[in-house]
Formats: C-alpha cells, sequence, structure tokens
C-alpha cells in the first residue's frame, strides 16, 4: 500500500508533467482507464494539449488504503483560468492506473460563474485528531446526505451542517456571498435546502465515492445532477413563489468534497460543467 507522501509524490510528478505538457514525464502504468469531463480520452490528449500554467491553488487529500490522491487546483488554458479537480488511482508501485480529471471551462458555459477565487481556507486542511476520526462508511454516509437532501429539494435535510458551513463551486463561493448574483447565494448551506430552493435537481445520479481521507474527514465524490426542465414554478417553504432556471433536459457532472468534522458538514469545494442530459459515466464498473 502506498502511503500518503508517496502518492503526494506521484500526484506531483504527474502534475510537473502536465505542466510541461510532457506525458512521458509522468508515472503512468502500462494500461490507464483516462477521462477528462466524462469522455475516456488516451492520457496525453484533453487539456494536456492546452495547458498554459498551473495556478499555486493546491488543495490535495489521499486515501492510502484505497490508493486514491486527488487535488483542486486550477489551470490556464490561453486565455481562460478554470477550475480543474484531479484524481489519480496510484498501484503500490507508485504508477497510475487511473486518471479523473474535471476542468469546468467557464467560459463554455450559458451561465458563467464569477469572479472566480483560488483560496486556501484551513479548515480543509485541518488534520482530524485520532480520537475524533469517523469511519469511511460515517463519512461516505453524511456525503450521501448533502446529495439525499438536494435532490428534489423540499426542504427535508437530511445530513448535518456545521454552522459555519460555506460552499464554493468553480472558485465561486455560493453561500453567505453578499454579491452573487442569485439571493440564496447570500444564505448559508442548511438554510437553502430548507428553503427548498433547488427543486428543480431532479436527480443526483451515478454517485460514486472513490476517495476518503479519513485523516483529514475529506469525502471525494463524484456524479451527475440530472434536470429534466419539466418544473416551471414551485412555492418554497416560506410561502414564497419560485421560477426554475432550468427549462430544458439538463445535467451536471461533478467533483465535489467533503470536509466532515464532529459529524457535520463543514466546507464543500466543488467543480462541476455542463453535459449531455442523462450521460453515462465511463466510471460505472470499474
Amino acid at each position: 500500500m502506498a502511503s500518503r507522501d508517496q502518492l503526494y509524490a506521484s500526484l506531483d510528478a504527474y502534475l510537473a508533467a502536465l505542466s510541461a505538457r510532457d506525458v512521458g514525464r509522468a508515472p503512468l502504468a502500462a494500461q490507464v482507464f483516462n477521462t477528462e469531463n466524462n469522455v475516456r480520452l488516451s492520457p496525453g490528449d484533453g487539456c494536456w494539449n492546452t495547458i498554459t500554467a498551473r495556478d499555486p491553488y493546491d488543495l490535495r487529500f489521499a486515501d492510502p488504503e484505497r490508493g486514491q490522491v486527488a487535488v483542486f487546483t486550477a489551470i490556464e488554458e490561453t486565455d481562460a483560468l478554470n477550475p480543474c479537480c484531479i484524481r489519480l488511482q496510484v498501484g503500490d508501485d507508485g504508477l497510475i492506473t487511473g486518471v479523473e480529471t474535471v476542468v469546468a471551462r467557464n467560459k463554455d458555459e450559458g451561465f458563467p460563474f464569477g469572479p472566480q477565487k483560488y483560496e486556501r481556507k484551513p479548515v480543509l486542511e485541518e488534520v482530524i485528531p485520532a480520537a475524533e476520526r469517523m469511519t469511511r462508511e460515517e463519512l461516505v454516509r453524511i456525503a450521501n446526505g448533502y446529495f439525499e437532501t438536494i435532490e428534489r429539494n423540499d426542504g427535508t435535510i437530511r445530513t448535518k451542517f456545521h454552522p459555519d458551513c460555506n460552499r464554493v463551486e468553480n472558485g465561486v463561493q455560493t453561500t453567505n456571498n453578499a454579491g452573487f448574483p442569485l439571493a440564496v447565494a447570500r444564505m448559508g448551506c442548511e438554510a437553502q435546502f430548507a428553503l427548498g430552493w433547488y427543486r428543480y435537481d431532479d436527480d443526483l445520479r451515478a454517485r460514486r465515492f472513490p476517495l476518503v481521507d479519513i485523516e483529514r474527514g475529506i469525502v471525494l465524490a463524484y456524479g451527475f445532477i440530472d434536470h429534466s426542465g419539466r418544473l416551471g414554478e414551485y412555492t418554497l417553504t416560506n410561502g414564497e413563489r419560485a421560477v426554475s432556471p432550468v427549462r430544458r433536459p439538463h445535467s451536471y457532472y461533478l467533483a465535489e468534497a467533503f470536509k466532515i468534522r464532529n459529524g457535520m458538514i463543514q466546507q464543500v469545494e466543488a467543480d462541476f460543467l455542463t453535459v449531455p442530459y442523462r450521460m453515462p459515466s465511463p466510471w460505472d464498473g470499474q
């Protein structure tokens, strides 16, 4: 089993090769299952062709028991700095057997997020004292409860949130953010869901939890948010009327990290992008 330091070394070597656009320098196994934005690609394709720099932002975590390591960062592609999550599956020999890359190219989205900020968040870097650590199963249950809460969101809270919980999506804080154009983003995590704002999120589909960093209390999840588009007006739990922003079939593919401590979600970090409606995952069955 590769140690945390060994996993981070494999990640560093991969990122250095990516920044140099030289896939031959990456410590890849002979056979690699590689995807970018939910499409299987040959190693060296995709953002390997377009990266011009990597931002210093580096939120990393690891799961030595499962041979998993990941980073949230941002990559420059000529005239755009794009949030990016890279997950690596690493063998005992340090060679990479799987790569899952999510690049949220803001300029390609119909509703661009901004202004984006890539800042360290100390709460995400804190190590949980050994006596306070939760099991893998407990951490996944709490993270999955977040998805259960947002799916057809009716105000029922199916997980636990820390009072100071914040969420950052594609480099933008979407909770407690007075400057965000949507009023709901000025509220806290639990308050948003208690309002039933996200009623239009029909399905949180194909959920995966490939990396659980027990030492740091972080769960990295993947999946899709499917919007059928059939919902128009609806009533929030406070009695106010709302209108769904999604009126056509639409899906997001996401990578989402949850910091969990004392049984509560403290912080959420997510990168996501639009994909074809109900697009399957190439990772199904892997």
